[in-house]
């Protein structure tokens, strides 16, 4: 017998296929007999298909008519926006039924955490339980198998997909160098056209570049670090996912929004109001209000916060006091 199928469009980036997780692992939960189909960047296949929750991708980007998406699904599942326009993509395939914000009485908020809000969508769409628990945003993604990478390392993360989240590049400089001398083993990554950029940074603080990396390579890089460093960018949930220490400097965008779950090991910077323009293409004045010594302060809380926990996965992933470890 033909599963039904389930087509569900989150066709953005890496932090939006990693804060997705949750709510694709309470779809699978509710419907296991589903054929979950993502529409996605087929860049993330490996990804999704490592999740358990997925059981195919399709190719999907931003917008762009989901031409390789099954027709008749019966059910699809809007977790890319909250307008007419992602939702025409999926009414295009002609579902026997639609799950979207702003959509047979699914509202959209706008101050929600992004990861609070797709999960409620599905909750609220399938008329689950109002009592539903969501599934954890740590540990939604295993590491991947047989991937090869050094562990331990501080990783700078000193890209970001607009110049309004990039923190200047000199600045990145001054916190590798204190790093390197303090005897992190520091290393540069960046997003694949922002080799220049990692490689002048790199250069003037005598450390290594990491890049051309697969993405189950970066997952496994972020998950075996000591620490991550980054601006509001995808590698940022990557940290999330796995309880990776981090320190994420946010400019244009609140951290309630975006920004990862409120532990010490993961350190928030901020002095922004929330009106800023993420996709401007120079660094938000609120980032620039962040300074290299608050940087270094904040790694220094991190990395405190960490040493007295360790990290279990036990299925659903959690923090243990380490004094109450087994």
């Amino acid at each position: 017998m033909t599963r039904p199928i389930a087509l569900v469009l989150r066709a953005l980036g890496l932090g939006d296929f990693f804060t997705g997780l949750p709510a694709l692992a309470l779809l699978r939960a509710a419907l296991p007999d589903h054929h979950v189909v993502l529409a996605a960047p087929r860049i993330y296949a490996p990804l999704a298909t490592l999740s358990g929750s997925v059981d195919e991708v399709v190719a999907g980007h931003e917008l762009a008519p989901l031409t390789d998406a099954p027709r008749h699904p019966e059910l699809a599942v809007d977790l890319h926006g909250n307008g007419p326009a992602s939702r025409q993509l999926l009414l295009d395939r002609d579902p026997a039924r639609l799950v979207a914000s702003n959509w047979h009485g699914v509202h959209w908020r706008a101050d929600e955490h992004e990861v609070t809000r797709w999960c409620r969508l599905v909750v609220e769409g399938l008329e689950l339980p109002a009592t539903t628990r969501h599934p954890s945003v740590v540990g939604a993604l295993p590491v991947p198998d047989g991937v090869a990478v050094p562990s331990g390392l501080t990783l700078l993360h000193v890209g970001a997909k607009s110049g309004a989240r990039r923190w200047p590049a000199q600045r990145f400089v001054e916190v590798a160098i204190v790093l390197r001398n303090a005897g992190h083993d520091v290393a540069i990554t960046a997003g694949t056209d922002e080799v220049a950029l990692a490689n002048g940074i790199a250069s003037s603080a005598d450390v290594p570049v990491m890049d051309g990396l697969s993405l189950p390579q970066l997952c496994a890089l972020i998950a075996h670090a000591r620490l991550l460093v980054c601006g509001d960018t995808g590698v940022a949930h990557v940290a999330t996912n796995y309880a990776t220490p981090s320190v994420v400097l946010f400019g244009p965008v609140p951290p309630d929004v975006w920004g990862p779950p409120r532990t010490s090991r993961h350190q928030v910077l901020w002095h922004g109001t929330g009106d800023g323009n993420p996709h401007g293409r120079q660094p938000d004045p609120a980032l620039l209000k962040i300074t290299v010594s608050e940087v270094l302060a904040a790694i220094e809380r991190a990395e405190q916060a960490a040493s007295g926990f360790q990290w279990f996965r036990r299925g659903n992933a959690e923090e243990v006091p380490q004094s109450s470890a087994r």
